[in-house]
Order: structure tokens, then sequence, then C-alpha cells
């Protein structure tokens, strides 16, 4: 265990409380933290490590406007956070699954050019237009922009939006981890392994926004970077009782960000149920990534359009939870309907029922 400085969840608005806590690190190398779960390093090319010890002060993000010394500091820091939030995210997943999840790659300052990136994503080996020009292990990475633009804190300081600072992009990306490896929501097992895809559905992106509310605590997971967003802005990805089926557009060109938050919403709404009901809101959480663990051994043995159609329905991963813990699933089915989400029908479907306030749901 080594000491480290990272920020600790407040469930407010903005990166957080800086605290310290223990880090459980195998191997500090000069830009890289080796983790029993994962490794984590920066691909800048900067010593970050010469003292052996993990413990920086956030200098602010750091950023190109920094003194070279603060901007140094900031990337410590920033690897350092996103190792224990990483850690965290990791074990709390391998806490209610049973079992770890494959090693997991992060990688800090990842494609600067042409442009400086200030955001996340997670990657898997593959071809076409969303393959990453870097090499991917198979199991996947999680990529982090160095950093661009400037954001608020709550008392007004500017801040450089550094991914690694953001404990929601981090955790929002590990939920990519998760679904990967349990749901499996685009058959990549079925594809070779340097041939799968990154392309991400709805559930995908709603889910690991669920798993960032839950890991911080708040359902305004993104209200710090995205406070110039209007609360009730679908894009500001709060998760709010408004968004339901009567929101969800669906479609090729659709962002599946923008629809994820109609089930992140739901989901919200039914860990509250349960959390409402005196059960230990735990249990909501382990029903949920159970769910996610039953939704990729049912079926799809078959890499076809119709097997990856399936796997997009909401209706399908809700299924699986309710088999996870037949005890809540009363709670659980009753919340997901007041967003317009029921057993047995097509995402289209349930938006088209929605949309006409009809009682009956109309299938696709």
């Amino acid at each position: 265990m080594m000491r480290a400085a990272v920020y600790l969840p407040e469930g407010r608005r903005g990166p957080g409380q800086h605290g310290e806590i223990d880090l459980d690190v195998l191997e500090v190398r000069s830009a890289e933290l080796v983790l029993p779960e994962a490794t984590i390093r920066d691909e800048r090319g900067v010593e970050l490590f010469d003292n052996g010890s993990l413990v920086f002060d956030h200098a602010w993000g750091g950023g190109p406007l920094a003194e070279p010394a603060l901007d140094r500091q900031a990337r410590a820091f920033g690897l350092v956070n996103a190792a224990y939030h990483t850690q965290r995210a990791l074990r709390f997943c391998a806490l209610l699954l049973g079992h770890s999840l494959p090693h997991l790659i992060v990688r800090i300052g990842m494609h600067e050019q042409p442009r400086h990136w200030g955001g996340g994503h997670y990657r898997l080996p593959g071809q076409g237009q969303q393959a990453d020009p870097d090499a991917v292990t198979p199991t996947g990475e999680v990529h982090l922009g160095g950093g661009a633009g400037f954001v608020r804190t709550r008392d007004a300081q500017r801040y450089f939006h550094a991914p690694a600072h953001n404990t929601a992009i981090i955790y929002h990306e590990i939920g990519h981890h998760l679904c990967r490896h349990t749901a499996d929501f685009r058959l990549n097992r079925l594809r070779p392994p340097l041939q799968q895809t990154n392309k991400k559905t709805a559930v995908d992106e709603g889910t690991s926004d669920l798993i960032t509310a839950v890991l911080l605590g708040t359902p305004d997971i993104y209200g710090w970077h995205r406070q110039h967003v209007p609360e009730g802005d679908q894009r500001r990805r709060k998760l709010d009782p408004r968004w339901t089926m009567a929101h969800f557009q669906g479609g090729r060109d659709q962002d599946p960000h923008t629809d994820g938050t109609v089930w992140a919403s739901a989901c919200w709404s039914a860990r509250r149920r349960v959390a409402g009901a005196g059960v230990d809101p735990i249990r909501f959480d382990a029903l949920l990534l159970r769910g996610l663990e039953q939704a990729g051994r049912d079926g799809g043995q078959r890499l076809t359009y119709e097997a990856l159609r399936e796997r997009r329905h909401f209706s399908r991963l809700l299924a699986a939870m309710a088999q996870a813990d037949p005890s809540l699933a009363p709670l659980v089915l009753a919340a997901m309907a007041e967003h317009g989400i029921h057993l047995g029908a097509s995402n289209s479907g349930l938006g088209q029922a929605a949309r006409a306030g009809q009682g009956r749901l109309v299938d696709a």
C-alpha cells in the first residue's frame, strides 16, 4: 500500500474533495502505476514519479498556460487519481460479480494531434472509422486525452479540464469495460480478437452512466464539465426522472449517449425505489451486474443482425435483471415502467407507445 492524493467523490458538482487514501500498488515506474487490476500510464514521455511519492497537488489541472513544474504536478496527480478510481470501480464490479474483470490498461495523454483532446473513450482493436490508430490490447483499454479547455470549480476558480482529473469520465469508460466482458452488447467475443467493433449502443452508454452515478453518489454525473448545459437539456445527461421512452429517438444518426440517458435515468429511479423500500441499494447494483452477466450468456451464439438487434433492447437486459433477484423485481419493474420501459418490446416499440400515450406497447 502507498499513500496517495486523489479526488474523493462528494456527491455534488465539482471534481471532488482533495484527500489522501491508501492505494494498492504493485509497481511504480517513471510514468506508470501497475495495480493488481489495471496498469495506468501517461503516454507523453515525461517522468512523473522520481521520488517514490504518490502525493501531489492537483495544480488546477495544469495545462498549456501553467508553468512546466505545475503542469508536471498536475499530470502526476491525474495519473494517481485515474489509478485510484480505476481500482475502486474494478473492485466494486468484482465484489458484485464474484470475479474480476480482465486486466485493464488506462492510457493518459492520447490523441494529442492534430489538436488537444479533453475526452475519454474505451477502445478495442478493430477496423473501420472507429478503429484506434494505436495498437490496442484485445481485452480493451481506456484512453484519456491530455486535456482541452477550462471549466470552473464551485468557487469560480478556472480549472484546466484534464480527463484524468475528472472522475466521471474515468468511471464511465470503465463501465464500458464491464459491459464488454459481461453483456457483450456487440458480440465481440464472436469476432476475431483484432477485429472487434467499438460502436456503442444506447444500453451500453446508459449502463456506463448509471455505474458512474452509483460510484459518484449523484445523478448529475457530468455537472462539472457540462455545467454550461442546462439541467433540463438531455445532453447534460443528468439522470432525471423526466427522461422516458418518449425522449428516445434511435436510429444510426442518433447519439447513443443521449438515448442512453433514458435507460440510465430509469435505472436510477429503480435504485431509489429499492432504497425507499428500506432495502440496501447495493442489492440493486448487484441485480444490475448479475443481469449484465446473464444477458451475456443468454443466446447470441451467432453473429447475426437479429442477434445484435435484440441486444440493443432495454427490455432484454431488464428481463435478465428481474431474473437475477426475483424478490426485488416488482419494485424494479414498476419504477422502469414509469419511464416507459416494459418487458417484451423493442426500443422503437417502447418509444412509439410512450409518445402516443398508449396503454399497450407497439412492437417493431
